[in-house]
């Protein structure tokens, strides 16, 4: 498999944009979509991409649950096939995201954030996930999977880093029917290196409804401003110099 060192107009030097020049003919992927605001950029990225796309949501004892919600409404507005796959991970626990016995830490703003694994890192959650997807994937005889993961403004996440995609990406195939010939699969993130302003940005030029896509981690509709995930989405909406849809829309629903 060939090496592309540019992404999508030149945005993203990645090995996991690799579908400029396949054609939409027949092409099919699916998003893992989450509903926040990198997945849901990766959702309308896709649908420019290729032929047909199928969107992939994981219910998986999140405390942010209501991200579930909001990814089934704007399927349904984009009539796109989605499936909401369910798989405990409560079960496994050590996250603030999955243990309620965990507080989601609050903040004055990022200066606050420290160095290291946050508390909010499911263990290997993308791995868990990207095997249910390729499995699904295959099962269908779809080969590209396509994940909004990014690194610059959340670093400190293990499961979203380039090593991570490139080793799960092997590791799909050397435990797939491509490991017997089959076509292999690809993990494709073309957002791998892009500031978040610039996912936004993006996402804007592709036409994206931002208005449902949530981003809090203490579980509410209506962002706490106070998580992690919080700051870092309105530092993002401040860089791309453009109101956060979102809260646009809970001001006219009165819900802010």
């Amino acid at each position: 498999m060939g090496v592309s060192s540019r992404g999508p107009e030149g945005l993203t030097p990645a090995r996991f944009c690799l579908i400029i020049g396949v054609g939409r003919v027949m092409k099919s992927c699916i998003v893992l979509f989450s509903g926040g605001i990198d997945s849901t950029t990766a959702l309308y990225w896709a649908l420019a991409e290729y032929a047909r796309v199928f969107a992939l949501t994981f219910d998986y004892g999140q405390r942010h649950s209501v991200e579930v919600r909001m990814a089934r409404r704007l399927a349904r507005k984009l009539s796109l096939p989605h499936v909401v796959l369910k798989v405990d991970l409560r079960q496994v626990g050590g996250s603030a995201l999955t243990d309620a016995a965990i507080p989601v830490p609050g903040h004055r703003d990022l200066r606050d954030l420290r160095a290291g694994i946050p508390p909010t890192y499911v263990p290997f959650r993308n791995g868990i996930l990207l095997a249910l997807a390729a499995a699904w994937a295959e099962a269908r005889g779809v080969t590209d999977l396509v994940c909004g993961f990014n690194i610059v403004d959340s670093p400190n996440y293990p499961d979203t880093r380039r090593g991570f995609v490139e080793a799960m990406e092997k590791a799909i195939n050397a435990g797939t029917k491509a490991a017997f010939g089959a076509p292999p699969m690809r993990i494709l993130a073309p957002f791998l290196e892009l500031k978040k302003s610039a996912i936004i940005r993006k996402g804007l030029a592709l036409g994206v409804d931002y208005s449902h896509s949530v981003s809090c981690y203490s579980g509410g509709e209506v962002p706490c401003g106070v998580c992690s995930s919080c700051l870092l989405r309105e530092k993002a909406w401040r860089e791309a110099g453009q109101q956060d849809p979102l809260l646009a829309r809970l001001r006219k629903e009165g819900k802010l």
